[in-house]
């Protein structure tokens, strides 16, 4: 099973934190060094999610690793840049009786030979653990991101970019927080709270060309979140199931003193009408606010630009209320669970002053295949989304620094998340789905995604322009890799990316990449790689790009 999520996190690495190629060369389960032996899915029970398999181990595995790279670009020049990489990491799967997780971080120094470029450091990773303090009663869990990203005018941003030069951007995400699960007599009570940030690094200043708008680009957030409810079953004291609860969400941005402010309580009852179907209906109320600071102007009334291209807070005048709810909220939907590796949830409802829907749907019928699709609605910043969307990712995803997770206890991307980084509030609408399917030595992996933002922001301000804008990305990504023979394997992926700003002065890009590797065990702990790809993105408001990459290198799995 280690076997087929690994595939799957390698072919969707395309639109994910690296570019493919060396993705791949991380966490490709057939590289036939005889440390890479393919082990079960972290958990507790020490088997493959089909009840059979070896059992599941604890593995740390550092590596070091050197490439010569090359850079061309095909349009609008034909600069060349070549640069060799040292990089040093480590892919670990914690199994232990408490504990379960991935973790997979890299560091990296290019020193660039020719080019117009300087050198420069990345890390990249992706990290999910949790740990039981408690066994079945209190536990902690924890999840962090790093990720290299260029982004464009229109405040789109595109991952992992073949791009060295010094508008590459690097983005950081974690979030850690304690769970409680226990019960007083029949009443099951459950409580937690997160805390996360994210942070959005620049080289250099972001500046717009002449007459074109400012998007004001993220800068960092942080994120807590609380949750308590009480509950019992239905049939334990009445026929239908009652949960009691009350959550909070906040999120502090950076930019502007922008302020997401979110309280609620609700009853929640569910009412078994099969064995496997159960009617859901909740209500409450909720208070919801969102506020921020206006820009520093200067003599002339123009708002004040910060070194770092953003807008100087002026923390003079009080707060402006961008958006504020307070009333009644309900939802109501069905559950269907025919089987442990079958479940449907769907609702429908009134939130945000508006109709909301929501639901998710999985099914993993065998190891050999697994497919999970989630629909959201919610108010959130860039910070928050980006911190939802690594929540999602299962403690079992395949080792490796990748957007899209998928493991034996479910799947999501953070894809989406982070197709723009403007800071501004907004309500985003969205459906994501991953797919992964294994048959003999072929593995196939597919993620795609959609969500619609629509920017809120205080009227007076220096972000009023954004309020009420509308813009929408679509992702999708792909690929196929496999073994051939016993000494070599090979990846293809390719991903394509569309973001509309919703607005003609900032117009629509759309990003796209595929990529080929080959790998080969030259020793015991020594496998070589080769691969060759073309990145590009296309803009109608500025010239296309389009760039070809080919690398060969050495890895020492310690």
């Amino acid at each position: 099973m280690k076997r087929v999520r690994s595939i799957i996190a390698c072919v969707l690495a395309g639109s994910a934190l690296l570019p493919a190629a060396t993705a791949c060369a991380q966490v490709l389960p057939y590289q036939v060094g005889s440390d890479d032996r393919p082990s079960t899915p972290a958990g507790g029970s020490g088997r493959s999610g089909s009840g059979s398999g070896p059992a599941v181990r604890t593995t740390i595995r550092p590596y070091l690793e050197v490439t010569q790279n090359l850079l061309a670009q095909i349009t609008p020049g034909n600069d060349v840049v070549t640069y060799t990489t040292l990089a040093a990491g480590v892919d670990a799967t914690l199994a232990g009786r408490r504990t379960q997780g991935q973790v997979a971080v890299r560091y990296e120094r290019r020193f660039v030979e020719k080019g117009q470029v300087g050198d420069a450091d990345t890390i990249s990773g992706l990290a999910r653990v949790s740990h039981q303090l408690v066994p079945r009663t209190l536990s902690i869990e924890a999840g962090a991101l790093a990720a290299r990203t260029r982004v464009e005018a229109n405040g789109s941003a595109t991952l992992n970019p073949l791009s060295v030069n010094d508008a590459v951007s690097q983005v950081y995400s974690l979030y850690a927080g304690p769970s409680l699960t226990t019960h007083a007599g029949q009443v099951a009570v459950n409580a937690n709270y997160l805390a996360g940030y994210t942070k959005l690094t620049q080289k250099n200043a972001y500046q717009p060309a002449a007459g074109q708008p400012r998007i004001d680009l993220f800068n960092h957030s942080l994120v807590q979140s609380a949750q308590v409810s009480a509950g019992t079953k239905a049939g334990t004291v009445l026929p239908v199931g009652l949960v009691a609860s009350a959550g909070w969400d906040r999120e502090d941005i950076s930019n502007l003193d922008q302020r997401i402010d979110d309280k609620r309580v609700g009853l929640q009852a569910t009412l078994p009408v099969s064995r496997t179907v159960q009617l859901v209906g909740d209500v409450g109320w909720e208070h919801i606010r969102v506020s921020s600071r206006d820009a520093l102007r200067d003599a002339n009334g123009n708002p004040v630009i910060g070194s770092d291209g953003r807008y100087v807070t002026d923390t003079s005048k009080p707060r402006t209320i961008a958006y504020d709810s307070d009333g009644l909220i309900w939802d109501a939907g069905v559950m269907w669970r025919p089987s442990p590796r079958t479940s449907l949830s769907a609702f429908i409802g009134r939130r945000y002053d508006s109709t909301t829907y929501f639901g998710s749907f999985s099914y993993a019928p065998n190891t050999r295949s697994s497919l999970n699709v989630s629909v959201y609605d919610g108010i959130s910043g860039f910070g928050s989304s980006l911190s939802n969307a690594l929540r999602q990712v299962p403690t079992d995803f395949a080792t490796g620094a990748t957007g899209c997770g998928i493991g034996a206890t479910g799947g999501s991307c953070v894809n989406g998340a982070l197709s723009s980084v403007s800071s501004s509030v907004f309500r985003a609408r969205g459906v994501n789905a991953t797919y992964g399917f294994a048959m003999g030595r072929l593995r196939l992996g597919v993620g795609a995604g959609y969500v619609r933002r629509r920017f809120i922001a205080a009227p007076g301000t220096v972000l009023a322009q954004a309020n009420g804008t509308v813009d929408q990305s679509w992702y999708v990504t792909g690929g196929v890799s496999g073994q051939l023979g016993r000494d070599a394997s090979f990846s293809v992926a390719v991903y394509d990316a569309w973001y509309d700003s919703g607005t003609a002065l900032l117009g629509t890009s759309n990003s796209y990449g595929i990529y080929a590797s080959y790998y080969r065990r030259l020793a015991d702990r020594l496998t070589a790689t080769a691969s060759v790809g073309l990145d590009g993105v296309s803009r109608d408001l500025a010239a296309d790009q389009l760039e070809a990459t080919g690398l060969v290198g050495l890895r020492y799995t310690l």
